[in-house]
Parts: C-alpha cells; sequence; structure tokens
C-alpha cells in the first residue's frame, strides 16, 4: 500500500538561518573497530542451513567458484568495511568476481533478493557486485552499510587460484556517546535485554541526523524523530542532535509553511515533498518536549512560530462542525494497518498536539494563542465524542470501523476518560481482529495509552510480549514491522526490504527508564 507523495516542480521554501544553525549542530561521529566473531559457510546459496567453520581457521580457508563464506560481526553495526584479500595456488590470471550480500538477520542473508518484487526500490537492498583485478589487494568500501552478517559469494576466478580472505573489518558510526549512559538494570535479564536492544537501535541510528533507519530510507522523518529524541533525553543526553533535527524540519519546508514529513540531509538539505497530517503536528510536540528537557530559549524563539503555523494550518482543516475534513484524516499516517480509516485517530491526534501547543504558547507568553487554542481543543473534542464515541458500548468506532488505532488516540486525547479508558484498553488486551498495529510505532502509542490509564503492569506485559518476541526470533535491534504470528510481514512487498533496525521501535528503552 504505497503511501508516495511526488508534486511537480517542488521547491521547497528554505530559511538559510536556520539551516546554518543546524549545520552549527552537526554532531561527532564516534567510530570504532568491529571485527567479525565467527564465521560459516552456507550450505546452498539461499538455504538457512550452515556450516560453521572456526575464525582461526579463516585465513587459511581457499574459496573457489560458487563457493561462500559468511562473516558473523556478533551484533548488529553500522558502519564501512574493509577486507584483505590473498590467493592460493598458482599466480592469479583472472579478476576474482565477488558478490558481497550485507544482512541484519540471518532470514535476510538468505533471501533471494531477485524474487523481491515489491513497490520500495530494490536499490535499499545491500548488495555489491565486486571484481579484484589485482591480488592480493586491499579492499575499502565506500558505501556505508547495517548489518552483522557478511556473505562473500565468489562468483567466479580461475582454475590457476583460489581466494583467501585474510582480514575483515567495520569502522562502525554513531553519534551516540556510549561513555555517556548511565549504567541501568531492572533485576530482570529480559527487560534488561530488551533496554539495551532499544538503545542499540537507538544508537545505530543516531548518525548525522537522527535517521529513521540506517539500513533504509537514512532519512530525517517527523514521526520517528519525536520518538528518538525521547530515548535520546533518557539515555545518551545528545540533546544537541535533537536540536539540529527541529533547526532542519523548520529550515526547509513546504512553500506555505508546513512541515514537510521528511528532510533530505546529504549534501544539500531539502524537504521531501511529502506531508503527513500527524507528522507535522509531531513537530509541535517534539519541540515541546525538547524545551521540557533543556528550557532552550534560542529554539523556543527561532521554532515557536513554525509550530504555531502547523497548528494554525492544522486547524483550518477543520469544518464548521469541529471535524477534520476527510481528505485531510487521509493524509495522517497512524500506521502501516491495510485499510485503516484515519478519520478517528487524526482527529485525536490534533486534539492532543492541541495541548502541546497550549504550553508551548504559555512559555513564549502568548496568551492569546494558548487560550485559542484551549478552546479549540475542547470544541474538537467534543465534535470527536459526538461522532466517533459509543458510550453504551464503550469503544470509539470510525467512520463504521473499530480499529487499534482509533481506540489508543481516544484515550491519549481525553474523549474517553476515567474507568471507561481503562475498561477499554483492557479491552484490547487480547484483540485479535481485523485493523489491529502493524509497527513498533503503532504499539509504542498504544502503551502510552495503557500508562495514561495506570495500566504499568499490563504495559510491561505486552513488553515483554511484543518486543521480547523479535529478541526470541534472534533480533540485535528492533525491527520496523513485525507481526510475532507473522514474521515475513511487510508493507513493502517483501521482508527484504524490511529494516531490521529502525528508530520508532527503540522506545521501550525510555517507557523503561521513565516509568518502571
Amino acid at each position: 500500500m504505497p503511501l508516495i507523495s511526488i508534486i511537480p516542480n517542488f521547491h521547497p521554501k528554505n530559511d538559510a538561518r536556520l539551516l546554518e544553525r543546524a549545520e552549527q549542530l552537526r554532531p561527532v561521529l564516534y567510530r570504532q573497530i568491529v571485527q567479525p566473531e565467527g564465521g560459516f559457510i552456507l550450505k546452498e546459496r539461499y538455504s538457512p542451513d550452515r556450516e560453521e567453520i572456526r575464525l582461526q581457521q579463516l585465513r587459511e580457508l581457499p574459496f573457489t567458484k560458487g563457493q561462500n563464506l559468511c562473516l558473523d560481526f556478533g551484533t548488529h553495526i553500522v558502519g564501512r568495511v574493509s577486507l584483505d584479500f590473498a590467493f592460493k595456488g598458482s599466480h592469479p590470471d583472472a579478476p576474482a568476481f565477488l558478490k558481497f550480500k550485507f544482512a541484519e538477520t540471518l532470514d535476510e542473508l538468505s533471501e533471494n533478493s531477485a524474487e523481491y518484487h515489491g513497490w520500495i526500490s530494490s536499490g535499499w537492498i545491500q548488495e555489491e557486485y565486486v571484481h579484484l583485478d589485482e591480488i592480493p589487494t586491499h579492499l575499502h568500501l565506500e558505501r556505508r552499510y547495517a548489518f552483522r552478517y557478511l556473505k562473500i559469494t565468489v562468483l567466479d576466478t580461475s582454475p590457476k587460484y583460489q581466494l583467501l580472505v585474510r582480514h575483515a573489518e567495520c569502522r562502525t558510526e554513531s553519534s551516540a556517546d556510549w561513555r555517556r549512559l548511565e549504567k541501568r538494570s531492572y533485576g530482570d535479564a529480559e527487560l534488561d535485554r530488551i533496554s539495551e536492544t532499544g538503545l542499540r537501535t537507538l544508537a545505530n541510528c543516531m548518525q548525522e541526523v537522527y535517521e529513521d533507519g540506517p539500513k533504509r530510507d537514512r532519512r530525517l522523518w517527523t514521526g520517528d524523530m519525536r520518538l528518538q529524541a525521547l530515548v535520546n533525553a533518557s539515555s545518551f543526553r545528545n540533546m544537541d542532535l535533537t536540536k539540529r533535527c527541529l533547526y532542519l524540519f523548520a529550515g526547509s519546508r513546504f512553500p506555505d509553511g508546513r512541515v514537510a514529513a521528511c528532510v533530505f540531509t546529504g549534501k544539500h538539505t531539502e524537504a521531501d515533498d511529502t506531508w503527513l497530517f500527524d507528522y507535522a503536528l509531531f513537530f509541535v510536540d517534539a519541540l515541546e518536549e525538547y524545551l521540557s528537557e533543556t528550557g532552550d530559549d534560542e529554539a523556543l524563539r527561532d521554532l515557536y512560530p513554525i509550530a504555531r503555523e502547523q497548528l494554525q494550518y492544522s486547524l483550518s482543516l477543520c469544518g464548521d462542525d469541529g471535524l477534520l475534513k476527510s481528505e485531510s484524516a487521509a493524509d495522517a499516517f497512524i500506521d502501516w494497518t491495510e485499510g485503516l480509516d484515519k478519520a478517528a485517530a487524526a482527529q485525536c491526534v490534533l486534539i492532543d498536539s492541541l495541548g502541546y501547543g497550549v504550553r508551548l504558547a504559555e512559555r513564549c507568553g502568548d496568551s492569546v494563542s494558548a487560550a485559542r487554542w484551549r478552546s479549540e481543543q475542547a470544541r474538537l473534542r467534543k465534535a470527536a465524542v459526538k461522532s466517533f464515541y459509543r458510550a453504551e458500548e464503550n469503544k470509539v468506532i470510525s467512520n463504521g470501523q473499530f480499529s487499534v488505532a482509533s481506540q489508543v488516540w481516544a484515550v491519549l486525547a481525553d474523549l474517553v476518560e476515567g474507568e471507561q479508558a481503562v475498561e477499554l484498553m483492557r479491552s484490547l488486551a487480547d484483540y485479535d481482529g481485523p485493523y489491529g498495529m502493524m509497527t513498533p510505532y503503532a504499539h509504542h502509542y498504544y502503551l502510552m495509552a495503557l500508562l495514561k490509564c495506570g495500566l504499568k503492569a499490563e504495559a510491561l506485559d505486552h513488553i515483554r510480549y511484543y518486543w521480547g518476541s523479535m529478541i526470541r526470533a534472534g533480533a540485535d535491534t528492533f525491527f520496523e514491522a513485525w507481526d510475532p504470528k507473522d514474521p515475513k510481514a511487510s508493507p513493502y512487498g517483501g521482508a527484504i526490504v524490511n529494516s531490521c533496525c529502525h528508530a520508532w521501535s527503540c522506545t521501550p528503552a525510555y517507557i523503561l527508564y521513565k516509568y518502571y
């Protein structure tokens, strides 16, 4: 179900002063040399069956046409790879033709990329073809990879020689400084592992911006950034990275001032021509949460006007009846759930963000906006209760559809309160019907709704069930999309392009730290 926006002749509105401030906040990348901890040979090219080899064998293990070597670097890493090759036998009389495949998980290692026909570009699949014209040689791959496993397949050599892999290493990159992290334990091995995995997920996504995924898409998305910033504030405390990302969103926007859903941050900063209703509002939420942590007067002065614009624009999309217009609700993300009606959830995101806007306005002494947004929040909430809430059933129905997302956002926006909210959230614990949740992103907000209702034990149980099941499935970092009952599920038409280290999945590290 593609969510693609293509606007012909799109030219973002760039603010040179804000982008210059973002550039001044570019972080230091911390680097470390990591070498393989083990290796194995796949018995067949795309088979999960493997033959383990001892690492000390590696330097003298010869390979010829059709054979493969898989290197295991021990855990998920992000960085640039170098290898040293030599030969055994006669002097090489022809190049060695190799295929490198980088994989985040064992399952990805045995995927055949030729069988992928999804709607996300296959260019994200981490495969490279290399000729070694001179052997021995040192090979440095310039491209950055996100992986645990490296599979080297010898596509062809010559009968006169065999190839040797003398050495392999990865120079990792991250703007997370692990030395700043306080040692933490929850007195429970499973929860400790979940917290550590969440932090590794965040760290591997903390590059020069908060990337959504270091394998794919390597971009700064508002929805991911908001969740990453929460985890960072409770762990690595690289607050300048959060500030930089807020300035990047503010510095390159739609021509009418809207905050884009994502921003390209390579050689030139440029807003993507994608706008998502809820993601634009998360700029407001993320700014308020950043200011709560830092009290940064410069950021408040520079960025509050942009946050105010997002709320004013969103309110302009509501009708006289106090309901968000249907076409605008359809522009929200909410989750990847197929066929999800987003009217109720999108309305509730706006109601919730107005509360963040009120707090921002009060920080700025903007009493007029604060009063107006309180009034609008009450009006939109009243309209939402009337349109979506079925009091006799204690459930929220969005255009005839019951979904988990609608219930969760109704609780977060106080459409349902008190004991009714508690009962509603408890009723979702065993829900196995249509329109459930597909991503850890949606599960995060489910946890926040549970915690808002004081259901700490239920939230902890869900962390163990959902994020724990990823670890039990072999995760070193948390996945972009995950259904414990269908591990191969993908919103993109093939699991090979799923990101197995994805920013929006790291939040148990924050929730455990803050609430437990």
